[in-house]
């Protein structure tokens, strides 16, 4: 097993920087009065796919040799790993095929097509979505590019927490929700050398809470199909992502679907700005946890943005 490296995040900066976009950071009064921490929301959702996993995509589509480009990439993913694959794919020219849960957001099928993605369903379960691959990329021949347990995605999506840093002048912690914990990972690769101090803090679904489970038992723990509106935190850890989550991680909080709802509305109303159930989750883990945070420079990663407007989860329910 490959541990990506510091340089390996520089490295990925270097040959993703024509294709991503530098994320804002925003902050807003009113959740700094309402939660007694000052926080930083970075971006994310800002990304021309609508989520940081373009970082990782791209990384790991722009670092293939031409022979290897030619046979294309492919993956399994609930959504957004499916769609920024597709989309760096499409940059660079190359085949992308995707296998995807039927229950995945259209929103999300949608951008995958929009890109180019060639999309074949399985059953909304992990060993559904294994075997379903299995066969796909058997036929393809394209480069597995894993949604998170790949040391190139990893690299990639590292990159985020370095313009973080860059643009915050430092943060007590970094919050980021936790699924596969590609993200997770990434944030430690890069804080773990460029700000020892900074505590990386996890945020879970409690529907979907193997993560927390895990760091608690301290080995994987996997859910083969949990339900949680946060369709992009079902998938659970892997060996690659568990190395940092297990040395590098200060704690994992949960949170209930209720409460990911309403902080998301909260982030909707006073940040003014589009944000799927997943990003929701760390700022969940603050309002729930305030005495973790409060007096804290706080960062949090909102992850994405793509969500179905036609089903929002107030108006239809978890």
């Amino acid at each position: 097993m490959y541990i990506p490296t510091y340089q390996d995040m520089l490295d990925a900066h270097e040959r993703i920087k024509p294709y991503i976009r530098r994320t804002p950071v925003r902050t807003s009064d009113y959740l700094n009065e309402l939660t007694g921490a000052e926080l930083f929301f970075k971006c994310e959702n800002f990304q021309e796919p609508g989520a940081f996993k373009v970082r990782g995509a791209s990384n790991a589509v722009f670092g293939l040799d031409d022979a290897q480009a030619a046979r294309g990439v492919a993956t399994h993913s609930s959504g957004n790993h499916a769609s920024c694959l597709s989309y760096a794919a499409m940059k660079r020219g190359i085949p992308c095929n995707v296998v995807m849960p039927r229950t995945a957001p259209q929103a999300k099928k949608d951008t995958v097509r929009r890109y180019g993605g060639q999309i074949t369903e399985c059953e909304p379960s992990t060993s559904s979505r294994e075997e379903t691959f299995a066969r796909v990329q058997a036929e393809s021949g394209g480069d597995f590019v894993h949604p998170y347990n790949d040391p190139r995605v990893i690299a990639g999506q590292g990159t985020c927490s370095r313009e973080f840093m860059e643009q915050t002048d430092g943060l007590d912690m970094v919050v980021a929700p936790i699924g596969g914990g590609g993200m997770i990972s990434g944030t430690c690769l890069t804080l773990a050398t460029l700000a020892p101090e900074t505590q990386v803090i996890a945020a879970e679904p409690e529907q979907a809470d193997d993560a927390y489970r895990s760091f608690k038992a301290g080995h994987i723990i996997a859910d083969d199909a949990p339900k949680t509106i946060a369709d992009g935190l079902l998938v659970p850890l892997k060996d690659l992502t568990w190395h940092f989550v297990s040395n590098h991680v200060s704690e994992i909080y949960t949170a209930s679907e209720q409460e990911i709802i309403d902080a998301m509305k909260l982030i909707w109303k006073h940040l003014r700005i589009v944000m799927e159930p997943s990003s929701a989750v760390p700022m969940a883990t603050v309002l729930k946890n305030p005495d973790a945070f409060k007096g804290k420079r706080v960062g949090l990663i909102i992850t994405g943005g793509n969500v179905d407007l036609d089903r929002l989860p107030w108006t239809h329910g978890a």
